[in-house]
């Protein structure tokens, strides 16, 4: 048995698809961060687990409040941007009814960016730990939150879709967003950074994505991610850099 999780927040433009790609599980919980749209009104089309629970900045902690509203042994974590293909579907019945050895499973993802999939740089290369047994581990980092599970790990064949930013200004206050939440979890570990980070780091990870990993196969949509996610490196330790230099 297994139960599918998805965090929500004013997403009536994308709940409605991935929770029509969860319907095969057997039970589907949606925890929302306060919507102010209709996105509580579509998911009720699909489920009656709806659990209204504020982010806080702290995206661990949703999804650890979801995994504990789970009831089954398996837990499936799915954004509302992401859609679960037949494919995948199938590949996790044989899970579903206890046919395996492992505590969980990496899946791969792939975006598709103003209608173009991404091959390429690090959207390419993604897998994420979103199957697991319920009692395996916990969620863990405010942002960027991974799950922390103990056992054997495997990795599905199938990916996940995943449809993010629809618009280059959503994805710049998305950036901005998470690289704030990003930078007070730095400074709250008591990590520093030095000017040079500010300037390599950027750069560096450009590079890597846009032509170690080339990214630049993906013709525009890869040039404006890797941009995107050198900018998202700058702005972290510049407003990390901030926060020691307000507190000094």
């Amino acid at each position: 048995m297994i139960s599918s999780v998805v965090l929500t927040h004013n997403d009536e433009a994308t709940v409605a698809k991935t929770l029509e790609s969860l319907t095969w599980c057997d039970e589907t919980i949606v925890v929302d961060d306060a919507s102010t749209d209709s996105t509580v009104a579509i998911a009720k089309n699909f489920t009656n687990k709806i659990f209204q629970h504020p982010l806080n900045g702290d995206f661990a902690a949703q999804r650890n409040f979801g995994l504990a509203k789970a009831k089954n042994d398996w837990v499936l974590f799915v954004d509302s941007d992401e859609v679960v293909s037949d494919a995948l579907a199938k590949e996790i019945t044989p899970i579903r009814s206890g046919m395996t050895e492992k505590s969980g499973y990496f899946i791969k993802r792939r975006d598709i960016l103003w209608g173009r999939e991404l091959k390429y740089g690090e959207q390419g290369r993604m897998k994420l730990l979103r199957l697991a047994k319920k009692d395996a581990g916990k969620w863990v980092r405010p942002v960027h939150e991974v799950w922390a599970i103990k056992g054997i790990v495997g990795e599905l064949r199938n990916p996940l879709f995943h449809f993010p930013h629809p618009s280059v200004a959503q994805y710049l206050d998305e950036i901005n967003r998470y690289s704030s939440l990003n930078a007070s979890y730095l400074y709250k570990q008591r990590i520093r950074v030095h000017w040079w980070h500010i300037v390599a780091y950027p750069v560096s990870k450009f590079f890597l994505n846009y032509i170690i990993r080339l990214g630049f196969l993906d013709g525009t949509p890869g040039a404006v991610v890797a941009i995107m996610m050198s900018m998202h490196s700058f702005l972290t330790r510049a407003k990390l850099w901030q926060l020691w230099d307000k507190h000094a």
